[in-house]
């Protein structure tokens, strides 16, 4: 963990290298990545098979890759009832939020009395990426699916890595109305669902985090098919004032902490003697932290401190473009209303950024590595495209036309200047 302060001489400086570092980064996967994906299309299933044994140890078939409805409703009912009535409320918020997204279409008749407007269809096939191997990830499966489903997606195709299925997660399948669910993971599951593979039909777009090598394979399928986005670590910046109880802020840095050792939390005060309480309360969470390991590893080497004018703290999370902030004081909208970079802003002292990632109805799938600066969280908008209508009479096309020749002509393009003024005549 580093400890910047904005009255140093070198701040600026120090800051901006620190927000230059790569968190993360693995070894080249490229090559790997490509002779999958190469692999799956030249071959499709037997292709998925022979990954899955090589790569997760466990023999798979036509029949058996697939995992049953059966098996489903077993898993699901397995599922804790306090969880369940969780994933229930979870999933009941995230399609209401999701439902007030929902774009109208629009037609109406310019000046020139050119009919035009737009419409709103859904993607016909998504696929939705769960990972596995860490922790079982329901929150994942909500997020993804139930807007996907409120998008009006007529099919949603899941993969997550083979083994054990976590009851909840099938649970939270089953609540978001997923019915088809296959067992493979890595790239070869990401090539499956752009190419195609055996009993497994290729999708439109393919969405949900993964490792590095999930990440590689949804950036060399682009343009195969849509992909949400490029996930990198989390990350969170909390700014807070004195008036905190350290132990809550504390709690809420490591909550990305412990994600991932290339995480990274920020917390940005005014108060030094508060920092260097939230700092004491971090080393006392981490003892009996369950995820102390990865937890620790991401705060020792990607955590910071920044002692700085509240009142600069908005410039300081605009360089950031965080995934995450957090603004607990007592007026969050004064300082929160000048960020324009972040994935998702939290207000108040009572609303951790936890409350997002599962049961507030916004989405947890948002922007990392800075890309706050240029993109948005999953949303409604994912899983649905805009199509432009044009329609001319015999009067607009003549208002229209000459212009149309003349701009063709310059192009150096005769034949769309013909297609406009053989209907001037």
């Amino acid at each position: 963990m580093r400890r910047f302060r904005s009255a140093d001489p070198d701040f600026e400086a120090r800051f901006q290298a620190f927000v230059g570092e790569q968190r993360g980064s693995p070894d080249d996967v490229g090559a790997a990545v490509r002779y999958v994906l190469q692999a799956v299309q030249n071959e499709g299933l037997p292709a998925v098979l022979r990954f899955t044994r090589q790569f997760d140890k466990i023999e798979l078939n036509e029949e058996t890759i697939r995992v049953t409805a059966e098996e489903i409703a077993a898993g699901a009912a397995e599922c804790h009832p306090e969880v369940r009535e969780a994933i229930k409320l979870a999933a009941s918020r995230i399609k209401a939020f999701h439902e007030r997204q929902k774009p109208a279409d629009q037609r109406f008749v310019d000046e020139a009395g050119v009919e035009l407007g737009w419409r709103w269809t859904p993607l016909e096939a998504v696929g939705v990426y769960v990972p596995g191997g860490r922790a079982a990830y329901p929150s994942t499966v909500l997020m993804n699916c139930v807007p996907a489903k409120v998008a009006g997606v007529d099919r949603i195709a899941m993969v997550t890595p083979p083994g054990k299925l976590e009851p909840a997660v099938l649970a939270a399948a089953q609540e978001a109305g997923v019915t088809e669910i296959w067992r493979v993971g890595g790239a070869q599951a990401v090539a499956a669902l752009a190419f195609g593979a055996g009993p497994i039909a290729p999708v439109d777009k393919i969405v949900g985090p993964g490792n590095a090598f999930v990440t590689a394979a949804k950036r060399q399928i682009y343009g195969i098919v849509g992909i949400d986005a490029l996930a990198g670590p989390s990350e969170i910046v909390v700014v807070a004032d004195g008036k905190n109880d350290p132990t809550w802020i504390a709690a809420d840095l490591l909550s990305q902490a412990e994600h991932d050792p290339a995480a990274q939390s920020i917390l940005i005060t005014d108060d030094e003697a508060f920092a260097d309480k939230v700092e004491q309360a971090i080393a006392a969470e981490l003892e009996t932290l369950a995820t102390a390991k990865d937890a620790a590893e991401s705060w020792k080497n990607h955590g910071a401190i920044i002692i700085a004018p509240l009142a600069d703290s908005p410039r300081l999370v605009n360089i950031l473009a965080p995934e995450h902030v957090e603004f607990a004081l007592d007026d969050p909208e004064a300082l929160s209303d000048q960020v324009r970079h972040a994935g998702a802003i939290f207000l108040g002292r009572h609303t951790p950024e936890a409350i997002g990632d599962y049961i507030a109805g916004s989405n947890h799938v948002l922007p990392t590595s800075r890309a706050a600066r240029f993109q948005s969280g999953l949303s409604i908008y994912d899983f649905l495209k805009r199509t432009s209508i044009v329609k001319c009479d015999p009067a607009s096309f003549a208002r229209l036309g000459p212009a149309t020749v003349a701009l063709a002509t310059a192009e150096g393009l005769p034949a769309h200047a013909r297609s406009a003024a053989v209907r001037l005549k």
